[in-house]
């Protein structure tokens, strides 16, 4: 897998994502420690029948102090009346004690929640090592949260998809080094861009990133969930997705990623050539007329590197099909970078589980993952115009085209 594109702006988004992912994880964890401390109690009650220990709302919000930021926590609030009513709150919390201001290494939170998830012996460092110590973490605490999770995703992958249009769609498998029951190999993921131009996930499972059947399977599910036929679907052309593309929506066109394409070209060209070559493949790419920029690029390198110029030329429809989109939306949909960029954090860690872990685990702790990346994603340029990219107006070289022009061609 390649590198996300760069983009200036890209380290306050990690913040912002590991700020909320922490946020989310740390009110879960929370909750579900006090879900257990009332659950162990449940059966004492008074002399009126009602519990001792219930729950009350939440403590105010506090700040706690991360490598990333300060990140707001409200705490849930228990009564705990099985000693002295008066004295009121027995319990506190050993996950955030009153006094915590401070928790460490918060930028891995995510990575490692995702990698020791799978294994549920390593979920507990993992998750002491986020908040600065394993107090708290009892067994039923753990299996708290991985059930929500669990039944979060399982809940995310039967939703209802008729309300709902998505126009554009990222498409790629992503290998993460980890070990599920099932060794499935990689996570096939799909996110699409709505008709208001908001980037969402459209779909998560495992699989085998080149088996057809394996994205077949995963098309039909949300065709027959009410899932449209995108407009315009993005992908690495070595995916199986294109033939169960094909199979199941058959009227959407196919846009190959450069990133993905770039790097084949560059595999079948010596080190000594990849600076120029780049510049020539940036310059398709990046042209507004693509079609002078590709005969230099023919003319550089077609005598003595035939491969390298095959690769460009046999998928040249599928490289520049984003031309007769908005020109706004060129930057997007050139590569799978919402996917990529998501993933890397997790993808470029070398750490493997100790055993293997649960398939059921491994999809939840994905969908954790994206759930905290997909709320700081941005709408793509020219957001207006996705509505009359599905409405069926033509562009070309990126501009609309008005009535005339599309009856005189």
């Amino acid at each position: 897998m390649l590198n996300a594109v760069p983009d200036p702006s890209g380290c306050d988004q990690t913040d912002e994502i590991v700020r909320e992912g922490a946020r989310r994880m740390l009110a879960e964890a929370l909750q579900a420690e006090v879900d257990a401390y009332i659950a162990q109690y449940a059966e004492q009650r008074d002399e009126h029948g009602g519990r001792l220990v219930v729950r009350n709302g939440y403590h105010q919000p506090r700040e706690v102090l991360t490598s990333a930021g300060a990140v707001e926590v409200k705490a849930p609030r228990v009564n705990d009346k099985r000693t002295d009513p008066a004295t009121g709150e027995r319990f506190s919390s050993a996950i955030l004690p009153p006094w915590c201001r401070k928790t460490p290494k918060l930028t891995e939170v995510l990575p490692l929640l995702y990698l020791h998830g799978l294994s549920s012996g390593d979920f507990v460092p993992a998750l002491g090592q986020f908040l600065g110590s394993t107090a708290g973490l009892s067994a039923s605490v753990i299996a708290r949260l991985t059930e929500q999770w669990k039944a979060e995703q399982r809940t995310f992958a039967a939703r209802d998809m008729f309300g709902v249009d998505y126009v554009y769609l990222w498409a790629d498998g992503v290998h993460v080094n980890i070990r599920l029951e099932e060794h499935k190999p990689c996570l096939l993921v799909m996110i699409g861009v709505r008709a208001d131009g908001r980037k969402e996930l459209i779909a998560l499972t495992d699989g085998y990133r080149e088996s057809t059947e394996s994205w077949a399977d995963l098309l039909r599910d949300c065709k027959r969930r009410g899932m449209r036929a995108p407009v315009l679907a993005v992908g690495d052309g070595a995916l199986g997705f294109w033939g169960a593309l094909r199979e199941v929506f058959p009227e959407s066109r196919e846009q190959r990623c450069w990133f993905h394409k770039i790097a084949n070209c560059l595999g079948a060209l010596p080190k000594s050539a990849h600076p120029g070559a780049k510049k020539h493949l940036a310059e398709i790419w990046n042209a507004e007329d693509a079609g002078r920029a590709v005969m230099e690029f023919e003319a550089a390198y077609g005598a003595k590197h035939p491969k390298a110029v095959a690769k460009i030329l046999d998928d040249l429809d599928e490289l520049l099909a984003f031309y007769g989109f908005p020109a706004e939306h060129w930057v997007h949909l050139r590569t799978t970078n919402p996917i990529e960029s998501t993933f890397a954090t997790v993808r470029h860690r070398t750490k493997v589980t100790k055993g293997p872990g649960s398939r059921a685990a491994g999809l939840a702790m994905a969908f954790k993952l994206i759930e905290s990346a997909q709320a700081h994603w941005r709408a793509v340029n020219g957001p207006h115009l996705v509505a009359l990219v599905r409405a069926g107006a033509q562009f070309e070289r990126g501009g609309l085209m008005e009535r005339e022009q599309v009856t005189a061609a």
